[in-house]
């Protein structure tokens, strides 16, 4: 985000219009009424909207890009007011971190349905990787790494925000759930970790400035699922030695 202004969602000024689906006919047939839905607490509610915003946030800086995701253009694509935004969010910075975290938790997801029982370990790091590649590959990520780029960089912002470090902790014991048969020193831990997410976002950012139909090659995701592998094998024969 640039400056401590936040000029990039800005709530004033020239908006791209929205794009519009095709008109819809008047239906030249009768359908059976829909069953009447239940009432919806609030708390749903809440979660609903919420759930909209956060979406319009990433899908507006995949397709405009991170200057151009107006305060606007997000209300809009969320069908809400930028005053319900405040309300749910707050300031701008609370809807960027929300961004952030349900992105992580996405990512999360994906890791946490990896078998663990009768799974070998050369297996679940190359589930491990393919599962953390379909997130650092998606559009999704695109739109986390540029409000990474833009947010973290702010001079005003605190030198360790809670976010970051929940999670650094929840990465954890994501990795110790399901590498916890290899153990490594603390530091050499953290350093497989770091080395791992940085091998990966780094090849995500390769493709993003290649554009267009860049593709990855499988060969330098197998290096990584082998790097990893190999590094995880010695943690676990150091441990029965």
């Amino acid at each position: 985000m640039p400056a401590a202004d936040g000029a990039g969602l800005r709530s004033s000024g020239r908006e791209s219009p929205l794009r519009q689906g095709p008109a819809v006919t008047e239906a030249t047939h009768t359908h059976l009424p829909l069953p009447p839905r239940g009432r919806r607490s609030h708390a749903e509610r809440t979660a609903e909207t919420r759930a909209r915003i956060i979406a319009a946030v990433v899908e507006s800086i995949a397709e405009v890009g991170f200057q151009r995701t107006t305060a606007s253009e997000i209300a809009q694509r969320a069908g809400v007011t930028w005053g319900a935004v405040q309300h749910h969010f707050g300031a701008k910075d609370g809807m960027l971190v929300a961004a952030l975290e349900n992105s992580f938790n996405r990512f999360a997801q994906r890791l946490g349905n990896i078998p663990l029982e009768g799974t070998s370990l050369e297996k679940r790091a190359s589930l491990f990787i393919d599962r953390a590649w379909e997130h650092f590959g998606s559009a999704e990520y695109r739109s986390t790494f540029e409000i990474l780029l833009n947010y973290l960089g702010r001079d005003d912002l605190e030198q360790h925000p809670t976010w970051q470090e929940r999670m650094f902790r929840a990465w954890d014991r994501i990795w110790l759930r399901l590498f916890g048969d290899a153990p490594l020193p603390r530091r050499r831990r953290f350093v497989l970790q770091h080395y791992t997410i940085s091998a990966l976002s780094g090849l995500a950012s390769t493709l993003m400035l290649e554009g267009g139909e860049a593709r990855l090659r499988k060969g330098e995701l197998d290096l990584l699922k082998d790097t990893l592998a190999r590094e995880l094998s010695q943690g676990m024969q150091d441990s029965v030695r």
